[in-house]
């Protein structure tokens, strides 16, 4: 069989994630650290894990409705509502998916037309490029600037907007950087798009893990709200990653659009995680409260050590992730962590894996112990000091 002949072009010519290789390399170690996967260390609260053991027991093992468990888009309406002030109505206005990445791939399939362009605001996830052209879209990447903390201003998107523009990505709280939006930058963005009709793809799976102030979502400005769609989940903020548990708000005719897709791809998500995703609306503030305390205090520990040991690193005020710049080493951001990786076993993530914006830097993710994350600033200190000796320096 001529399988080059059958594949879809389209697929085969969009690149792997950049990520995958350095966690294949990883296998391979022992006694190897990794502040690369981003991934809470946390275990899915107990009492979340019981409504789901519970649901089983009961014998729920049925499909649900497309949209989600009623009960389950009630309690999430009512969660938008007391944790960020977004009203929704449960039915109608929010969908269930399989984690917010399916939420992300359902918006831009039932938005764009072939040749209808998205701005993607790099370095961000790597999602969202390769799922606008399996849709049919075509990326226009933002390079956003270091010394704005990453900050996409009003004139970055004035001139990456075209009569073919059709989606703007905000990825805020910012994975890889860290980096958030506030309200008088939400602001300068909603006045450059009040005149036109491009709607607003706001990813805000990290809008839990923010540290100083409360997240401010493009849909809290009321002139935005009717061309927001939101994307959230439970994998940051509740310790879910494996229950695959997300959701989108949305206004109706959008949300109508993407059941129907969901309906004929996915049917419904899984069962029990539904129900235990309805116990961690319901009872699960505490819980974000306690890891959002944790993730502050890991942060500015790996803050403050990577200035002390020479890689010059903004403190982020979103998701659980650092993004200093290593360009003060000479090395390329893929060099530096296969160095890093080969001499000290420890993988952080090159900053070029989410975008043109992200050489010269690397991610490292603080969602594991603070034990880890003390023995991988000590081996990077050393591979820091080594690389230096080697340099001349």
């Amino acid at each position: 069989m001529n399988y080059d002949s059958l594949l879809n072009d389209k697929i085969k010519n969009i690149k792997p994630s950049g990520i995958r290789k350095f966690f294949d390399i990883l296998e391979e170690m022992t006694d190897a650290i990794s502040l690369g996967i981003g991934e809470p260390d946390f275990v899915t609260p107990w009492h979340i894990r019981d409504a789901g053991i519970y649901s089983l027991e009961k014998g729920h093992t049925k499909y649900t409705s497309n949209a989600g468990m009623l009960e389950l888009r009630r309690e999430i309406a009512r969660y938008m509502s007391r944790r960020f002030d977004l009203h929704y109505e449960h039915a109608g206005q929010i969908l269930v998916t399989v984690g917010g990445s399916e939420a992300i791939d359902l918006t831009l399939r039932v938005l764009l037309n072939p040749g209808d362009e998205v701005i993607i605001p790099v370095p961000s996830f790597v999602c969202y490029g390769p799922l606008t052209e399996m849709a049919g879209g075509v990326p226009v990447y933002v390079e956003l600037k270091g010394e704005n903390q990453f900050r996409l201003t009003p004139e970055q998107l004035k001139a990456a907007i075209t009569p073919k523009t059709k989606v703007l990505v905000l990825p805020f709280p910012s994975n890889p950087t860290g980096g958030i939006m506030e309200r008088k930058d939400l602001e300068g963005i909603a006045e450059v798009l009040k005149d036109t009709n491009i709607m607003v793809l706001s990813d805000e799976i990290y809008a839990e893990l923010t540290y100083g102030q409360r997240h401010v979502s493009m849909a809290n400005l009321p002139e935005m709200y009717e061309r927001t769609i939101v994307v959230n989940g439970f994998s940051k903020s509740h310790a879910m990653t494996g229950w695959r548990m997300g959701y989108v708000c949305a206004p109706k005719p959008v949300i109508a659009a993407m059941t129907k897709l969901h309906q004929f791809g996915i049917m419904s998500a899984p069962t029990t995680s539904q129900y235990a995703a309805v116990e961690a609306m319901r009872n699960g503030d505490g819980d974000i409260a306690n890891m959002c305390e944790e993730y502050d205090s890991r942060r500015r520990y790996l803050v403050e050590n990577l200035n002390r040991i020479g890689l010059e690193c903004f403190e982020p005020k979103g998701a659980f992730y650092v993004f200093p710049c290593i360009k003060s080493t000479g090395l390329t951001s893929e060099e530096f962590c296969q160095q890093f990786l080969m001499e000290e076993k420890v993988a952080v993530i090159p900053g070029n894996a989410f975008g043109p914006g992200g050489e010269g830097y690397v991610r490292a993710c603080y969602a594991s112990s603070m034990k880890d994350i003390a023995e991988a600033v000590s081996r990077m200190d050393n591979f820091l000091t080594n690389l230096r000796r080697r340099q001349g320096k």
